[in-house]
């Protein structure tokens, strides 16, 4: 019998271990692949929020949630595997409406006023962000801190105006709020990594004169890394 013969089908066997072991490895590393972290993060972020106004001890004020959203740069920055400094620079929009007594005459029914605010910040969040393992291409983090931000804009509008006007000095120029939140983190490919969550945005600073309210928000997280 011919040489090339009799070694055929051990060179077969081979190339059939090798292919097998291959797709087993691949397998494997799929259902429990695991990812280096990344000293440094960067990404873009979309936000849409659920805002309101809090008028505390301050009687006579109904507030009702209005739709609003953030957008902007992220950035985790890492101190092991597990724990990392998040920050960023988001331009936040927060919408509310607030009913309340007309000051210039007796309190009678169907005389309140009712105002639409919608006050945009430039905002800079400092937290810190706890995360699992990645398994499976995904894990989960929680985040806590506190955001810190500057007045871009700020109008009011009264029911029945089609416009809305300035408010000018009667916003106040800076907003500090305590964040909280967590959510999932998708890894899409080895570079880029999808992150979706939620988020409560407490503000402890007044944000208007009248009536010294502060305003919070809950977010709806959504941002791609790179």
């Amino acid at each position: 019998m011919d040489m090339r013969n009799k070694t055929a089908p051990y060179y077969l066997l081979v190339f059939l271990f090798v292919t097998v072991s291959g797709h087993r490895a691949i397998a494997q590393d799929y259902y429990s692949s695991t990812y280096q972290y990344k000293p440094v993060s960067l990404g873009i972020t979309f936000a849409p929020n659920m805002a309101w106004m809090r008028h505390g001890d301050a009687g006579g004020y109904q507030n009702t949630p209005k739709l609003g959203f953030a957008y902007g740069l992220l950035a985790d920055f890492a101190f092991t595997e597990n724990y990392y400094f998040a920050t960023g620079l988001l331009i936040n929009t927060l919408n509310s409406d607030v009913e309340y007594a007309d000051p210039t005459i007796n309190a009678v029914a169907g005389t309140d006023l009712t105002k639409n605010y919608r006050l945009q910040y430039a905002e800079i969040p400092l937290a810190v962000k706890l995360k699992s393992t990645m398994r499976y291409f995904r894990s989960y983090y929680g985040q806590f801190g506190f955001t810190g931000g500057v007045k871009l804009n700020a109008k009011e509008k009264g029911a029945g105006n089609t416009t809305r006007t300035s408010m000018g000095d009667d916003a106040d120029f800076f907003r500090l709020a305590l964040l909280i939140g967590g959510g999932v983190e998708w890894q899409l490919d080895h570079n880029m990594v999808m992150v979706t969550g939620l988020s409560f945005n407490n503000g402890f600073t007044r944000s208007i004169q009248d009536g010294e309210p502060r305003n919070s928000y809950v977010a709806f997280n959504f941002g791609i890394f790179f």
